[in-house]
This record gives structure tokens, C-alpha cells and sequence, in this order.
């Protein structure tokens, strides 16, 4: 048996297929229909003019030396007293948070000792800086 191979002359077609396109601009027709309204829709809120009646207390002061020195609110402290210094404190305003000033060349465990007195004595707020 044998086989011809015919050679057929084809012609090329240059046209692009819409269909896919038409199916994706549809679906995202469909899309902006549902989501306009949800665009326009507002929500009355009530935000307040009225300026607050008085400002946050300032925080503590807790500065640490590269030698570790303490100093609360500008007075010295021994390392061993800073838990009930800084618990005194927090009982007469508990509002005020703690901000923590570290010389850069402190020991961490005078930090880590400072952070732990913090959080025994019940200050939340803590702010830690290096000047």
C-alpha cells in the first residue's frame, strides 16, 4: 500500500477570536452593576467637635547611664528600690505610661531589669528611646 501525501494549500487566518473577550467584559460588567451601589452608600457618624478636656498626663521618666545609674523623673535611684519607686508612682497616676531612656552603651541587664521592675509594678505603657 502505498500512501500519497497531499499537499494542500491553506490559508491563514488572521482574525482574533472575541468570544473569551466578550465573556470576561460581561463578567465584569456584571461585577461593577452589583458593586456601585455599595460605592454610594454613606454612614452617618457623629465624630465630636469638641476639643478633649484635658491633655495625657506625661509619662515617668526612667533614664539608665552607661554605667547603670537609674534616674526616675530626674532623681537617683538604686537598682533595688526602682520596683517600689516606680510602683509608687504608678499608684499616684495611673494613667502615665513609662518612657525609658537608654544610653547606647548600657549593659541589657540593667534594661531587662528596668522592664521587668516596669511590668511587676503595672505600667503598661512603655516607650523605649536611645538618646
Amino acid at each position: 500500500m502505498a500512501f500519497a501525501a497531499r499537499v494542500r494549500p491553506q490559508s491563514e487566518v488572521a482574525a482574533i477570536n472575541i468570544t473569551p473577550l466578550v465573556d470576561v467584559l460581561l463578567v465584569l460588567l456584571i461585577i461593577f452593576m452589583v458593586a456601585a451601589p455599595l460605592l454610594t452608600r454613606t454612614l452617618a457618624l457623629d465624630l465630636g467637635s469638641r476639643p478633649p478636656d484635658k491633655a495625657p498626663p506625661a509619662p515617668l521618666a526612667l533614664v539608665i547611664g552607661a554605667e547603670g545609674e537609674l534616674l526616675l523623673d530626674g532623681a537617683p535611684v538604686a537598682g533595688w528600690l526602682l520596683t517600689n519607686a516606680l510602683r509608687a508612682a504608678h499608684a499616684e497616676a495611673p494613667e502615665r505610661g513609662l518612657a525609658l531612656s537608654v544610653s547606647p552603651a548600657a549593659d541589657y541587664q540593667a534594661v531587662a531589669r528596668a522592664l521587668a521592675a516596669a511590668r511587676s509594678a503595672g505600667i503598661a505603657g512603655i516607650a523605649v528611646e536611645t538618646p
